[in-house]
């Protein structure tokens, strides 16, 4: 991409999107394209296709989603599906049928099965049965990607995809119900920091759900966004021989290649929070799946891995979260 090639990146104000927005203009990018969701709904395809036609975008980064954790997820599986479908269908179709030279999808870690061998490589999607509390929304990125392999195979496009393990930083969901477990984490540590001062009513311990066992591997938002450009940005050859060359995934795992226990992992943010009350660990409560991890080998050999560390990354997190925590905490 040139610095000024229209680039139009989908759900650009979510945390994969601004962060994809920051590293494009910090790469001098100037020419981009981020409506708003009252400007442009991409489940409306009329819209959208409207949109493309007026705007002929050379390039185009679908990081728009509905996303949430385990609670949304169970709570809204139809919107999970539907409205996944439907953005995916309606953005790829229009890049398709307005000749963009390229289309990055940012996909998911939970296509893999639920019980896939660890680490998940790429060739483990589609060999087994899904974790049933994200079913829809593992469904609904499944079929984007799919998409994108299709339209590569039957019209020649450019379409790839990147799969981000666990992601976490700036603009990150602090919900206490409808958030991922990083940044719930934080919040909870931190209202706990402050009733500990007798500055908010919350509890003097925090307690996590499971037995702190499980293992999960989290990648910081600014490297997710290194990676995807890094992708979309490969040379012709590369790319035509790495991820356009069916029956090859036309998709790479994005992510650290390390993970951590869910109790390693809560004593870390408990120490960059400055909590010093109690941690307990619920193990009457699930613990879900034992341990996802993905393996990043092909990444790898394509000449990316991520920056920053888990704890630096959790640090630049929470100094977020406090410059903005009165906007986070509504």
């Amino acid at each position: 991409m040139k610095t000024d090639s229209k680039i139009f990146v989908a759900g650009a104000n979510g945390l994969v999107g601004s962060a994809i927005v920051r590293r494009l203009q910090a790469g001098g990018c100037t020419n981009l394209l981020t409506p708003e969701r009252d400007e442009l709904d991409l489940t409306d395809q009329r819209a959208v296709a409207d949109f493309f036609r007026r705007q002929r975008p050379e390039h185009v980064i679908l990081a728009a989603a509905k996303v949430g954790g385990i609670h949304a997820n169970n709570t809204y599986p139809a919107e999970f599906i539907q409205q996944n479908l439907a953005i995916q269908t309606n953005v790829i179709h229009a890049a398709y049928e307005n000749r963009v030279e390229r289309l990055l999808f940012l996909g998911s870690s939970c296509i893999y099965p639920k019980l896939a061998p660890q680490p998940m490589r790429e060739s483990h999607l589609l060999t087994g049965p899904l974790e049933p509390t994200n079913e829809p929304y593992a469904i609904a990125k499944i079929a984007g990607l799919k998409m994108c392999e299709a339209y590569n195979r039957q019209y020649g496009t450019k379409f790839v995809a990147v799969m981000p393990t666990n992601l976490y930083g700036p603009g990150d969901n602090f919900h206490p119900e409808n958030s991922h477990v990083l940044p719930a984490l934080i919040r909870r540590f931190h209202e706990a920091k402050l009733a500990m001062e007798g500055k908010h009513p919350s509890p003097d311990r925090v307690t996590v759900w499971g037995s702190g066992k499980p293992m999960r591997e989290f990648l910081y938002v600014d490297d997710m966004a290194d990676g995807s450009l890094f992708v979309l940005g490969l040379d012709e050859q590369t790319l035509q021989e790495n991820l356009l060359s069916y029956p090859k995934p036309c998709f790479v795992n994005l992510g650290t290649g390390v993970d951590v226990s869910i109790r390693e992992l809560a004593e870390t943010i408990k120490d960059v929070v400055g909590y010093p009350g109690a941690l307990e660990f619920d193990p009457s409560k699930p613990d879900g799946t034992m341990r996802k991890l993905q393996d990043v080998s092909r990444m790898t050999a394509l000449g990316w891995q991520a920056k920053v560390s888990l704890r630096e990354g959790i640090e630049r997190t929470y100094r977020w979260f406090l410059e903005h925590e009165e906007e986070v905490r509504g």
